[in-house]
């Protein structure tokens, strides 16, 4: 029984792929393989050239490797042919960055534009190719379960100490691109620390994607179960300039000036609810 599911499956995946490319036609499928070796000589050389910088720059913290992580994801965009406009600025206070999560490229978009370090669940540390480049440029790695929050709050303490600017994603995962949903609140406790209370700050930033002409709104968003990450990627790498993504730094909100998590989690949904319509409305009227 399982070797028959077995062949259905690989049979299934094998007459979608077939779909896909022959809905890509000759110049997507060109546009996707250029742009795909551009894109991985782009990462793995700038994985190179950050390793080796590493290797002196370890001992005094990560003063310059952030920079050339910047780097490479502003090229990446630029290979991707994702145009950006952006809205205020990062802060550079001590503290995090909250952002909704509508896309798979939030992470090149949002390190391009600032020093910042991911919050990333923990299985991402497995993936294969993604895994090795998110070990390196530092993201935290957690576990999303209440036995593990104690030990959270104290890596987050450490590296908020440290002078590390975080960002996570308080909706938990990717969504479809055309909404915010709730804020969880779990990972706002790591900001009540006595020790770091009275100086902290959290900036939320918005993200919207308008998709390329002819394509759905939601073209840039990896949300469906049974759609895989390579179909995902290579769709985007295969269509035509014309994307944008609009971020918006909304003014920087003092932890101290909250009671507790939800009250902090609800004022950073609203202000990217706000911004996200409004870069949702502002996009859709430009043709």
């Amino acid at each position: 029984m399982s070797i028959l599911l077995e062949k259905i499956t690989t049979h299934q995946i094998k007459a979608q792929a077939l779909r896909f490319f022959q809905n890509m036609g000759f110049i997507g499928f060109f546009r996707m393989a250029f742009r795909l070796i551009l894109l991985l000589c782009t990462i793995y050389f700038g994985l190179v050239i950050f390793m080796l910088v590493r290797l002196f720059e370890w001992p005094f913290g990560r003063k310059i490797t952030p920079y050339i992580t910047q780097i490479v994801c502003y090229l990446s965009l630029l290979i991707i042919g994702l145009k950006r406009e952006t809205s205020g600025e990062p802060f550079k206070g001590r503290g995090a960055v909250v952002a909704n999560h509508p896309s798979m490229l939030d992470i090149f978009v949002l390190n391009a534009k600032q020093r910042i370090f991911f919050v990333a669940k923990h299985e991402i540390r497995s993936w294969f190719g993604i895994g090795i480049l998110a070990v390196a440029t530092g993201t935290l790695f957690i576990e999303r379960n209440r036995g593990q929050s104690l030990f959270q709050k104290g890596i987050f303490y450490q590296r908020l100490s440290q002078g590390d600017t975080l960002l996570f994603f308080p909706e938990g995962t990717t969504t479809n691109g055309l909404e915010v949903v709730p804020f969880k609140s779990t990972l706002f406790a790591a900001f009540f620390e006595n020790q770091l209370y009275e100086e902290l700050s959290i900036q939320p930033v918005s993200v919207y994607y308008k998709a390329p002409k002819n394509k759905v709104d939601s073209f840039y968003a990896w949300w469906q179960d049974d759609v895989f990450f390579a179909e995902h990627l290579t769709k985007i790498l295969s269509a035509p300039r014309g994307g944008v993504v609009k971020t918006v730094y909304c003014p920087p909100i003092k932890v101290a000036d909250y009671n507790d998590r939800k009250a902090l989690a609800l004022a950073c949904e609203k202000a990217v609810k706000e911004e996200f319509l409004k870069s949702q409305q502002s996009l859709q009227n430009v043709s």
